[in-house]
């Protein structure tokens, strides 16, 4: 049997299975971050384990993350995401969604990628850090991006998606993942 983060639900196959091929696995692509940032965004006051279970559901509700399609999001699209039981039907979270797909895209076009964005802050450096919720990185981001007019993206959230996105590696000790850096 493999030492998982203590954090992992082994009762929950998705859950395994993303601690196991997708947690802290560097990943760069823009099509990725914009949607771990939109479900890290509605992760607010849940548990990510919430937001997994639904993910299949939010692919389906927001055209596969395909921010072209989210940008243009209009009342009537946001009535049938509130009406869409099988992903979080928060009124604000679902407003900042399309709201930060919108500065999420004018980041792209102003350093040419989300990834290069990134790279502002992180100089391409994997960070290891274990069992913290913020750090000076994730300050600077969620600052910056809320200078930017982004919601929904406080310095825990931003932790959290720098982790899922393999910037700040946290696998812990006991854990098969662990990686000597």
């Amino acid at each position: 049997m493999k030492v998982r983060c203590k954090w992992c639900n082994l009762q929950n196959p998705l859950y395994v299975n993303y601690h196991d091929k997708e947690w802290g696995q560097l990943n760069f692509d823009d099509k990725y971050l914009f949607e771990m940032l939109i479900l890290e965004s509605f992760q607010a006051g849940l548990s990510w384990e919430c937001v997994l279970n639904k993910r299949k559901a939010f692919r389906e509700a927001y055209d596969n993350f395909e921010i072209d399609k989210v940008i243009m999001y209009d009342d009537n699209k946001i009535q049938k995401l509130l009406l869409n039981e099988h992903i979080i039907r928060n009124k604000l979270k679902i407003k900042a969604s399309i709201n930060n797909a919108k500065i999420f895209k004018k980041i792209q076009s102003e350093f040419g990628s989300f990834r290069y964005y990134l790279k502002t802050f992180t100089q391409d450096m994997i960070f290891y850090e274990v069992n913290l919720t913020s750090s000076k990185l994730s300050d600077s981001i969620s600052n910056d991006l809320k200078k930017r007019g982004m919601t929904f993206v406080g310095t825990t959230i931003i932790y959290s998606y720098l982790q899922a996105i393999g910037v700040i590696y946290s696998h812990e000790k006991t854990c098969f993942m662990y990686k000597n850096h």
